[in-house]
């Protein structure tokens, strides 16, 4: 079956919206359900359906479709590890999961039959009080079309310093700090934020983390880091800034 329109592609992504949270308010551990019952068996030769698009067993993580969105993939550790606000994320030797979500980054691409440009792919992950799932997981999707021109019309002010963004997006200030990182072989999203909310006397569970792929003037690949907190009236979500849409890709999508 072939989607063809962005009307028709908003329409299941509309769709999935409706139903997914309810699923998961209901159940705030489906996900590590499907990652320990499921896709780590499977990946062991257990008997067991793969619900998983990847299990990577030596990295400790596995990438499963999101039922929201037509090109939407969660990147989820094997291990129980509850989210943003859990300590191990922040020890010497974690895992960078930023960096494997965004080595998965091509399966976005393979579901939509095209490659994005770097400056129109992201990865979000939301705090603990703006999710609704009990184990981390990164969301890897497009970047919204205002969000993306937005950040180009910024990148050239935005520093490696971390700074508040002197426009609102989606009706919220963001800081932001470019990485020049082209890979986040050295840099771990998590640990760059740490010092930051802290310095704010924040803890890590209020925070939220966009990370946005950008090119530099020079031609070096590079990223913003966007970082919000939980605030009133505001749950701090960045996956606000992501279109599960992805009106950016204007190919047709053959729906797997």
């Amino acid at each position: 079956m072939k989607i063809k329109t962005t009307k028709n592609r908003r329409f299941l992504a509309a769709l999935g919206a409706l139903f997914l949270p309810l699923a998961c308010a209901a159940n705030p551990n489906a996900l590590w359900e499907i990652v320990h019952d499921y896709c780590e068996p499977a990946a062991e030769g257990a008997h067991v359906q793969q619900k998983c698009a990847d299990v990577n067993l030596a990295g400790g993580y596995a990438v499963l479709k999101d039922i929201v969105g037509v090109a939407q993939y969660l990147l989820i550790p094997t291990a129980r590890v509850s989210g943003i606000e859990s300590p191990e994320l922040l020890e010497p030797n974690a895992p960078n999961y930023f960096r494997d979500a965004w080595n998965a980054r091509g399966y976005v691409n393979r579901a939509l039959h095209r490659t994005l440009p770097r400056d129109e792919m992201s990865l979000a992950i939301n705090s603990a009080s703006g999710r609704t799932q009990n184990q981390l997981h990164i969301h890897i999707d497009c970047l919204a079309h205002d969000v993306a021109q937005t950040l180009r019309e910024l990148g050239p002010t935005i520093g490696t310093s971390w700074a508040p963004l002197p426009v609102r997006l989606r009706g919220h200030v963001y800081s932001a700090i470019r990485i020049d990182d082209a890979d986040l072989a050295y840099t771990d999203p998590f640990k760059l934020v740490a010092p930051y909310a802290a310095s704010r006397g924040q803890t890590m569970g209020e925070q939220t983390l966009f990370l946005a792929g950008a090119t530099r003037s020079d031609g070096a690949p590079a990223f913003f880091l966007l970082n919000d907190h939980v605030q009133p009236g505001n749950w701090a979500s960045s996956e606000e800034l992501q279109d599960h849409t992805c009106s950016l890709a204007d190919r047709s999508i053959e729906k797997p």
